[in-house]
């Protein structure tokens, strides 16, 4: 199919000539590549423009929002792994069905490891999808549950659950 092959230099024709400012974001992206569509690893400002005004890193961990149902642990440590010694790359993933929840952590060895990677892959495409790095929050310990203190001497507690039944 020869008409197939002339489609993509068509498009990029369409898409690449001079265009008002507003779709500038998408002809940028467009054109970044060398083939058709953008590269997996292209920004979505499609000049390499850095987001301006983030805090230093303080952790060397990575939380990766933006992750698509198809990205596994094996992808996210394959992008991740140029910029330094990659120690983890996870997908978190849902218990019951085992797709991804859509982000996941990354963690190097070292901060500035963690901060190479956090401005060369902060969005950017990964699977099809923009991705966003940011610094990895501490987890919060989880409350304990209340005890219930109304308990009868003989170790019973009384069920205040009001339903139908039957």
């Amino acid at each position: 199919m020869a008409g197939s092959s002339a489609a993509p230099a068509l498009l990029r024709r369409i898409f690449c000539r001079s265009t008002p400012a507003s779709s500038s974001v998408l002809r940028a992206t467009f054109c970044s590549s060398a083939g058709f569509g953008p590269s997996p690893l292209s920004s979505i400002f499609g000049d390499g423009t850095e987001v301006a005004n983030v805090p230093p890193l303080t952790t060397p961990k990575l939380f990766v929002s933006g992750l698509s149902r198809l990205t596994t642990d094996e992808k996210l440590q394959g992008a991740f792994a140029p910029f330094g010694r990659l120690l983890e790359a996870k997908v978190v993933t849902d218990r019951v069905s085992g797709r991804s929840k859509g982000f996941g952590f990354v963690r190097y060895a070292t901060i500035e490891e963690a901060e190479k990677a956090r401005q060369e892959m902060n969005a950017k495409f990964l699977d099809g999808w923009v991705i966003f790095v940011d610094p990895a929050k501490p987890r919060q310990p989880k409350p304990a549950p209340e005890q219930d203190t109304r308990s009868s001497h003989a170790g019973f507690t009384t069920n205040k659950t009001v339903g139908w039944c039957g």
